[in-house]
């Protein structure tokens, strides 16, 4: 079954109060597009339910990559060429440049946006681990005004999220604190390049002394929506990097997580894998290297 154009409504306010204005004053009618590489998949086969849509493509206010002192600020209308392009962001959040260059091809990556690789909320969503792993904030804004939400709570169920009807996500604040951290990223998937996650797994972790100080471990395909390990985080935190701490680390992980069965994979491969990586990011913090 293919689309229908017709059965379909697009406006392009150009602004984002003209966006705002609109899901102000018919909160639940507009979905929000971006760079379409999710919806317009959707349309073209016959999928898209959405029948209203409000364009945010070419909204300068919600592109943009912006220092600031203790963070840097990455408008929710950036691409992903953005995120691999830009300095700062290689050079202070590798793991989030990394992610980036797996979503789809080179022309893919000039169209999707960062804002709707979240807001899509898909459960393999290639920029999430790295997201949790920094402890990002999400800026929601409406035309009531902005409020931040911590990404680990954005998400509450498949396909669902903390936003209400009339807001849309306008940034994503990263703290800028990880310089010290040992880092790590790995995405098991059928190919190389432009597959969606089996199973993805990000960390950061403070080290001092053979003792982990702080760590985040971030994962995508293991449960409804993108997550963050935390039972897993408190069984590591404190502990001496020993063969014990791993044990107890893989146990901790298998119960944690909630993985299904689905055309790609099933949930015990992706029980496994997913061990795996965390027992191999936890291995990797024992040496002298920093990234993965």
């Amino acid at each position: 079954m293919r689309g229908n154009p017709e059965a379909h409504e697009l406006v392009a306010p150009g602004t984002l109060s003209g966006v705002l204005s609109m899901l102000a004053n018919e909160p639940g009618k507009w979905t929000p597009i971006a760079g379409g590489t999710e919806l317009m998949v959707a349309h073209a086969a016959g999928r898209l339910s959405a029948r209203c849509l409000v364009s945010l493509w070419g909204i300068r206010d919600m592109r943009f990559i912006r220092a600031e002192p203790d963070s840097i600020a990455v408008g929710a209308g950036s691409t992903f060429s953005d995120l691999r392009n830009h300095q700062a962001i290689s050079a202070e959040f590798p793991l989030l440049a990394k992610a980036a260059s797996w979503i789809g091809s080179v022309a893919n990556q000039s169209r999707a946006t960062l804002g709707g690789n979240l807001a899509n909320g898909s459960p393999a969503a290639d920029s999430s681990p790295a997201l949790l792993a920094y402890d990002a904030q999400l800026e929601l804004i409406s035309a009531r005004g902005t409020r931040r939400v911590p990404y680990a709570e954005f998400h509450t169920g498949y396909k669902h999220n903390v936003m209400a009807a009339d807001e849309l996500l306008y940034a994503v604040h990263l703290p800028r604190r990880f310089g010290q951290h040992r880092q790590y990223l790995r995405k098991v998937g059928t190919r190389r390049a432009m597959a969606i996650s089996k199973v993805a797994l990000a960390g950061c972790a403070l080290v001092e002394q053979g003792t982990v100080r702080e760590i985040r471990i971030g994962a995508a395909s293991i449960a409804a929506y993108p997550t963050r390990l935390y039972r897993t985080e408190d069984s590591i935190s404190g502990q001496v990097l020993a063969p014990e701490t791993l044990r107890a680390a893989r146990v901790s992980a298998l119960s944690e997580v909630q993985p299904i069965d689905d055309i790609r994979s099933t949930a015990e491969y992706r029980r496994i894998v997913i061990a795996n990586l965390l027992e191999e990011f936890l291995r990797s913090l024992t040496g002298a290297g920093g990234q993965q």
